[in-house]
């Protein structure tokens, strides 16, 4: 009786023991599946790394030894067109590529950026011509104005500079003659702008002051109206917030408002042909004024008569894409 009311509990406990010790190997199997499964990811990433470096240096160097260092692309011509007076030979240098490189490991638009850059240059299209060319596709800017800067040197010293302004109002230094495929015309001459504030922007940059920005529009609007050919802008005045005032090269005075170009280039040839008519000419004309425009006159045998200019062949303007 005693062995039976003792027994049960000892069974109980054998049990209890066998069920641990199942649970702890069950525990410990599980582990080391999970370390045996992190180690074969480790390897397999591993591996997968180190197949990749060797396809990447592989396929490296085979792009380098097929096409990037293969004398195959070498570059034997520098192909320059353009559509202004600026020599190939500068356009060459400012681009800083040689004969001889590899045209594929060549970066375009490091050469793009470096000949836009340069200010005489407002558009570069840069291309590879295989096997052995680079073209370069220049659209240059046309200045319009010319106005005399003075620079303030280190020490307090100042110099005096001559400044190019496009129709867009980026700033130049008039072209080194070296640069020219030729000298400019005799006869060519630039509108210049007086009363100029000092805090004009340096080369290749883009002045922002109205009154320039109105002026050289007044030149391009100028260029095609009606007093094409009849008078000649000698200087534009910019100092005075509102208006612009114009002497032609026969010394007439024109004010302008600093909007509306065409409606006064029209009137102004509507009153020039009406003085032509009775043998005067204009003296003073204040345009920018709505009606009753004051007008002086002089009689028109003392004007001197229009001087010829060069002529500009028309460029085309390439779009910024």
């Amino acid at each position: 009786m005693l062995r039976w009311l003792t027994g049960k509990p000892k069974n109980r406990r054998a049990q209890e023991r066998e069920y641990g010790l199942d649970v702890k190997l069950r525990t410990s199997q599980t582990r080391a599946a999970r370390v045996r499964m992190v180690g074969l990811g480790v390897v397999i990433v591993f591996s997968l790394a180190v197949m990749a470096l060797v396809l990447w240096r592989g396929g490296q160097w085979v792009l380098d030894g097929l096409i990037y260092e293969n004398n195959a692309f070498a570059i034997q011509q520098i192909e320059v067109q353009t559509d202004g007076v600026l020599t190939s030979d500068a356009i060459r240098t400012w681009a800083r590529v040689k004969l001889g490189e590899n045209l594929m490991a060549l970066d375009l638009m490091r050469v793009k950026r470096d000949l836009e850059w340069q200010p005489p240059i407002q558009f570069v299209a840069v291309e590879r011509v295989l096997p052995h060319t680079l073209k370069l596709t220049v659209n240059e800017r046309e200045p319009v104005a010319q106005t005399l800067v003075t620079l303030v040197r280190r020490g307090g010293a100042t110099d005096q500079a001559v400044y190019d302004f496009d129709e867009d109002g980026h700033v130049m230094r008039p072209l080194d003659l070296r640069w020219r495929t030729g000298p400019p015309p005799v006869n060519e001459r630039l509108p210049i702008l007086v009363g100029v504030p000092p805090n004009v922007p340096p080369p290749g940059q883009q002045v922002t002051s109205p009154q320039i920005r109105a002026a050289l529009a007044l030149i391009c609007e100028f260029d095609h109206s009606p007093m094409t050919g009849m008078v000649e802008i000698e200087r534009i005045d910019v100092s005075q917030p509102d208006i612009l005032k114009v002497t032609t090269t026969q010394k007439a005075e024109i004010t302008f408002s600093l909007s509306h170009f065409d409606v006064q280039l029209h009137h102004w040839r509507l009153i020039y042909d009406q003085y032509q008519k009775w043998g005067k000419a204009i003296a003073t004309l204040d345009l920018s004024i709505s009606n009753n425009l004051p007008v002086q006159w002089v009689a028109a045998a003392s004007v001197p008569p229009v001087a010829p200019r060069a002529l500009k062949s028309p460029r085309p303007k390439r779009k910024h894409v």
